[in-house]
């Protein structure tokens, strides 16, 4: 007996979406351990340290806990689920899915011109960010093309991917209030009501990350920001020399003695071994780094705007895939051989840890592609405007134009351009132009079918004769 139509359409789904998160995980598999990251450690030691530390995440970080019984292995399982979830709603979303293999070809062509797999395989944040931008924009203009009982699943989805990291949360935010915006003005083009559910998203979100750093650090507080990350930006375009050399010698000023001897790149003055850390990091200097940033933006506004702006453009560029994926990133190292001793046989036996990880040949792809998309979303949304089979696209491509800006704009100014900023949302771009492709090959074979008929008739008729 053969299966139902319907019966076979649902195994040809589940087949290509399972293909489809195995492609993401390839990174992971080929490195026999989840790939780690700079920051990684800094995620894990969250619940067992007790205690909040800037721009660390304790609701990834318990995340992370979680999965650390099976090596780690469910995080980034989760997360490639994730990301083909999302993809393949928004597929549906736009009317890319009309064969089954639709979800597979995007993810394979995703996988081998973006980071895409490099995120989703790696015990890091980064994943996250992409897809919150692209389930804010389902949620708030397209709420009726999504099953009832999935909004609620992407809404929750939504607040844990912005609980994750505060630039993502930012990021979201400021697109919600832009909807707000427009859709107190024109809600044929943005609904109220889907403000309404990513209004619910932000709440709820906030309320998670809220309530892990109460569960872990015992205080209800937002994930410590600080001034070390602004201070490190300004160290870096060269402000805090400046103010430095104006204010010295100053006996309130632990960092007079040691200005010759600071590092003029960013990551190298918090996370190497040197001044900062000889000076108590974040705890020992914030007060003092919170003096300079605040004197320096009162005393050289000029110099704070030029320097936001070219910072804002680099990281507009900076988007190279594997920033921090390395092999000395002994930090990540401590934290999981002292608090996950059961994962170090595998963490040591992976190739990432032999120095087997390069992504020259990888950025000779994903760079040029992330330059290209970015580069033709503003057309596109433009396009919109003009023709209506590509308005919704138009759409699209405008609430991701506005999201590569933002995060330009939040990362470079509040801390310093990388291409990690960078490349976890660029793949966004390169995802939206292939829906676009995708769609002017439907639009073209439609338009040309009237004339294929035509010409058939006329080919009959020259037949008959």
């Amino acid at each position: 007996m053969r299966p139902s139509t319907g019966a076979a359409a649902r195994f040809a789904s589940i087949a290509s979406a399972t293909c489809a998160t195995v492609i993401l995980l390839l990174p992971a598999l080929w490195n026999r351990f989840p790939i780690l990251e700079y920051d990684t450690g800094g995620y894990l030691a969250r619940w067992f340290e007790g205690y909040l530390v800037p721009s660390r995440s304790t609701t990834y970080g318990m995340f992370l806990f979680a999965g650390w019984p099976l090596d780690f292995w469910p995080v980034v399982i989760l997360q490639a689920a994730a990301a083909v979830w999302v993809i393949g709603l928004m597929l549906r979303i736009y009317r890319c899915n009309q064969i089954p293999v639709a979800l597979l070809a995007i993810v394979a062509a995703l996988a081998l011109t973006t980071a895409l797999p490099w995120l989703a395989s790696e015990l890091l944040t980064d994943i996250f960010a992409g897809l919150a931008v692209l389930a804010l924009d389902a949620l708030v203009r397209h709420g009726d093309r999504i099953a009832p009982g999935e909004r609620p699943a992407l809404m929750v989805f939504l607040a844990f991917a912005v609980s994750t990291h505060s630039a993502t949360y930012a990021v979201v935010l400021a697109l919600a209030l832009l909807a707000l915006t427009v859709a107190m003005v024109a809600p044929k083009w943005v609904p109220r009501l889907g403000v309404a559910r990513a209004a619910a998203a932000l709440t709820l979100g906030a309320a998670m990350l809220v309530s892990t750093n109460y569960a872990v650090g015992g205080r209800l507080a937002w994930t410590p920001g600080g001034y070390g990350l602004t201070f490190a930006r300004m160290l870096q375009d060269g402000i805090v020399t400046r103010y430095l050399n104006d204010h010295c010698p100053d006996p309130q000023l632990r960092l007079c003695p040691y200005r010759d001897q600071l590092p003029l790149n960013a990551d190298d003055f918090l996370w190497n071994d040197g001044v900062f850390n000889k000076l108590g990091r974040f705890a020992g200097l914030d007060d003092e780094m919170r003096r300079i940033v605040l004197g320096s933006l009162r005393d050289y506004p000029l110099m704070q705007i030029k320097a936001a702006l070219l910072d804002s453009a680099r990281q507009l560029t900076a988007v190279a895939t594997g920033y921090g994926v390395l092999t000395t990133i002994w930090h990540t190292y401590g934290i999981i051989e002292r608090y996950t001793p059961s994962t170090v046989p595998a963490m040591r036996a992976a190739r990432q840890q032999h120095g087997e990880l390069g992504f020259a040949a990888i950025n000779a792809i994903d760079v040029p592609a992330a330059w290209l998309a970015t580069a033709l979303l503003p057309i596109l949304a433009i396009y919109g405007l003009f023709d209506a089979e590509f308005a919704d696209l138009g759409g699209l491509a405008a609430t991701l134009t506005l999201a590569l800006l933002g995060n330009a704009v939040f990362c470079a100014a509040i801390s310093h351009w990388q291409d990690r900023y960078g490349s976890r949302l660029a793949w966004i771009a390169v995802f939206t132009v292939a829906l676009a492709v995708w769609r002017a090959i439907a639009v073209a074979r439609r338009r040309m079918q009237p004339i294929a008929k035509s010409g058939l008739r006329f080919s009959e008729e020259i037949m008959r004769e």
